[in-house]
């Protein structure tokens, strides 16, 4: 049997169908929580994030970053042994994830029809563009075209400067994370009533949620927000300022941190001034403040104002590169960096889980994301699964 992992999803069991990034990013979210996924893969391609570099040893570092702790067999759905296989699989089964095209499923007979009938307490969840309803439904989408048809892109960026995509695929990721809370959701909901659902997340639709200020601002006034760099449309100070070499983030989210700030910049006086004593009245004179907060802090060094500010209680922060920001101390206090074992390349770092709940354990460890088709016979044995011959495999089996 597979070895248990601490969490609150222990004993459930998740088929795993999705590809790429934000179906496995939703199901990796399941597996840190506890719960077994399995991955059920294309036999000889897999997943096509296998061939997305960093390739390390010949491994895929984009693959491995989403598909920690998490099984692989490799199974062609076409196939009238593999779909046997599948189905038994399925019959031990809490959740069934897929992010095909919508229609896919239909098409190999498992639409959540087929399925809710066949298997019952099966729980599905699919991600896909714009979901199975609506005019745009069968358009292809990847987390570029979200960004830039849900509106984000036009929010980023500097306001002079032409519109940028996020710096991480914030559609893909966002969406994964919907997903999971919703089958934690649709899990509550089958233990309370014994009803089980179709989960039907669209990467558009977690976009717009995720804009929810610029979408209100729209809705409740007719404000179009635009692109602004790192300002914050709604507050000041809260943004990004420049310093003798390089910038500070300074947040002053109500009138007292702002007061604390011009305190600690020796001009206590500008916390009275009419034009800045409300957040109001700061947002709407932003350019006169941002420029007299600037003018000061361009005469010291970065790390001058990190500890001048911290000391007075003043909310700042650098702006870290990634490598800057691993070396925080609150990664290695929080095990946000652990080790994974692998037999091709020994012991590698990974993330740690974001979860940190009183009842379980933080485990220190992690299993590397999974060669394909490696946990076939375990699986099977788990499952009580005798293959008949026909079934597929990856060649080099």
């Amino acid at each position: 049997m597979s070895i248990p992992k601490p969490g609150p999803l222990n004993g459930i069991t998740v088929i795993d169908l999705t590809r790429v990034l934000a179906g496995p990013y939703c199901s990796l979210l399941l597996a840190e929580l506890g719960a077994r996924v399995i991955k059920v893969e294309e036999p000889d391609l897999g997943d096509d994030a296998r061939q997305y570099p960093p390739m390390v040893q010949g491994r895929s570092g984009y693959f491995a970053s989403v598909n920690r702790n998490k099984e692989s067999v490799a199974l062609d759905l076409k196939n009238e042994e593999d779909r046997r296989i599948f189905e038994q699989m399925l019959k031990h089964a809490d959740v069934l994830a897929e992010n095909f095209r919508p229609g896919v499923m239909q098409k190999l007979g498992y639409d959540w029809e087929t399925l809710h009938e066949r298997f019952p307490k099966l729980i599905c969840v699919s991600v896909s563009g714009y979901g199975h309803t609506g005019p745009a439904a069968h358009l292809p989408a990847y987390d570029m075209v979200m960004q830039g048809v849900s509106g984000m892109m036009s929010l980023t960026g500097e306001a002079d400067g032409p519109p940028c995509r996020a710096g991480i695929s914030i559609a893909d990721s966002a969406t994964g994370m919907f997903a999971a809370i919703a089958v934690n959701a649709a899990l509550v909901h089958r233990e309370r009533t014994g009803e089980t659902t179709k989960i039907d997340m669209a990467m558009f639709d977690c976009m717009l949620s995720l804009l929810e200020t610029p979408v209100n601002q729209y809705l409740m006034g007719d404000e179009i927000t635009h692109r602004a760099g790192s300002a914050h449309p709604s507050i000041m100070p809260f943004e990004a300022f420049p310093t003798a070499d390089g910038h500070v983030i300074l947040c002053c989210g109500n009138d007292r941190t702002f007061r604390s700030l011009c305190k600690a910049l020796g001009y206590s006086d500008w916390a009275d001034l009419e034009r800045f004593a409300t957040n109001v009245a700061r947002v709407n004179n932003r350019p006169e403040l941002f420029e007299l907060i600037a003018a000061v802090l361009r005469t010291r060094s970065t790390a001058h104002w990190l500890d001048y500010f911290t000391r007075a209680e003043v909310p700042v922060s650098p702006i870290n590169n990634i490598a800057q920001a691993l070396q925080h101390p609150q990664v290695a206090a929080r095990n946000m960096i652990v080790e994974a074992d692998d037999s091709v390349q020994g012991t590698s770092r990974v993330l740690g889980s974001p979860f940190k709940m009183s009842a379980f354990a933080d485990v220190t460890t992690r299993r590397i994301g999974p060669e394909l088709d490696q946990d076939r016979a375990q699986v099977f044995a788990d499952f009580g699964i005798v293959e008949n011959g026909g079934a597929s495999k990856v060649r080099s089996r």
